[in-house]
């Protein structure tokens, strides 16, 4: 998973931006205009507005000085004019001054107070993200690995995507999926999801009865699970994969996810799953999960997508095709690295849509897997 600091985000930019200079401009603007007019005519009232301005990008400090030197210059100004320093309409300017700068000192302090409660705020929500959707290791036992997810609300870190890989003694074992759901309970489910795949991929030798543990996790944990205060619809899709030890294959446990792609030598192809019920909701197919055996080589990487990838529109309303972009480009590569594959779906699917006017706030995530063994530099 790609990190991203937003804390980091909320420090003072080290390029100041036009903004910040404003009060400056504003002060030499009105400086230059008492010299061109020579006192002729009072221009010090513009800079009344010169503290507000300074609360916008300056701390209280910052605004407090922006305010005792505008006083000063209208001080100034009014002494150029011969009887003007004490007169009634100057001392009103002097007192509007002095009664902004105060509270253009309190928004000051007020926006400082927000910013870095909204840095603890961040903090808080990429360890969240951290615990919940680990950095993906570029290797366990035989597989290699790479991965990235980004949340589809602007600002936020943890949305309804997910996806794990751990090494156990049944082999390595990976599973993504996606909550149809938004906002906290949607949350909440995934912390449920992951929280089970981590504990019972270690304990499960069946990797349907692995599924049926990740079912149980969501009725007992989650709001899908039936609370009459959460929400109805909200249901994982989600793909459960076993790279058992000795290498070789690769067995599937489909539970309404879109179905991986291979990636090779010979082009990309989809792998034929038996999808069954998204998780939550297999209760109305109480048969139990069907688990698919496909041959993967060692130049091959198998390609995990949510459908915020493949559901991605472009300026035409075209649905990323996944499939036909991933052919294109690896048909004829010896042997695709996961990192490589990873990359080149996140850079491609954002330029896809990025001209689209049509915006699903939708959360993408893809992991790339492979036998193959690490190349030689």
């Amino acid at each position: 998973m790609t990190g991203h600091n937003l804390r980091s985000e909320l420090r003072p930019p080290s390029a100041r931006g036009w903004v910040w200079w404003l009060p400056l401009a504003a002060v030499l603007l009105d400086v230059a205009a008492e010299l061109i007019v020579r006192g002729r005519e009072p221009v010090s009232f513009m800079l009344i507005a010169v503290p507000p301005l300074a609360a916008a990008t300056r701390g209280p400090r910052g605004t407090a000085l922006s305010a005792v030197v505008c006083l000063a210059l209208q001080m100034w100004m009014a002494a150029r004019r011969p009887g003007h320093f004490d007169e009634q309409h100057h001392v009103a300017v002097y007192l509007a001054t002095t009664l902004i700068g105060i509270a253009a000192i309190a928004l000051a302090r007020q926006r400082e107070r927000t910013r870095q409660h909204l840095v603890r705020a961040n903090s808080v929500a990429e360890a969240v993200q951290r615990t919940l959707l680990r950095p993906v290791p570029r290797r366990l036992g035989q597989v290699r690995a790479a991965g990235f997810y980004e949340a589809g609300e602007g600002g936020t870190l943890v949305g309804g995507d997910l996806y794990d890989v751990c090494e156990t003694p049944f082999g390595v074992r990976a599973i993504i999926g996606d909550v149809r759901g938004k906002g906290l309970d949607a949350v909440q489910t995934v912390a449920a999801v992951l929280g089970s795949f981590r504990v019972s991929a270690h304990e499960w030798q069946s990797l349907s009865r692995l599924a049926e543990r990740l079912e149980l996790s969501i009725v007992r944990n989650s709001p899908a699970g039936g609370d009459a205060d959460g929400d109805p619809e909200l249901f994982v899709t989600a793909l459960v994969l076993e790279f058992p030890p000795g290498g070789g294959e690769v067995r599937i446990v489909d539970r309404g996810h879109p179905s991986p792609v291979v990636v090779g030598p010979q082009g990309a192809r989809r792998l034929v799953t038996a999808p069954g019920l998204p998780l939550g909701l297999g209760a109305l197919a109480p048969d139990g999960d069907a688990t698919t055996v496909h041959v993967l080589n060692a130049s091959e990487v198998l390609v995990l997508h949510t459908d915020g990838v493949s559901e991605a529109r472009n300026a035409d309303g075209v649905f990323y095709p996944v499939l036909e972009r991933l052919d294109e480009r690896f048909s004829g590569e010896r042997s695709p690295d996961p990192e490589t594959v990873v990359s080149f779906v996140r850079t491609d699917a954002e330029r896809w849509s990025a001209r689209s006017a049509e915006s699903d706030n939708d959360d993408r995530a893809v992991l790339a897997l492979t036998l193959g063994a690490v190349a030689r530099r």
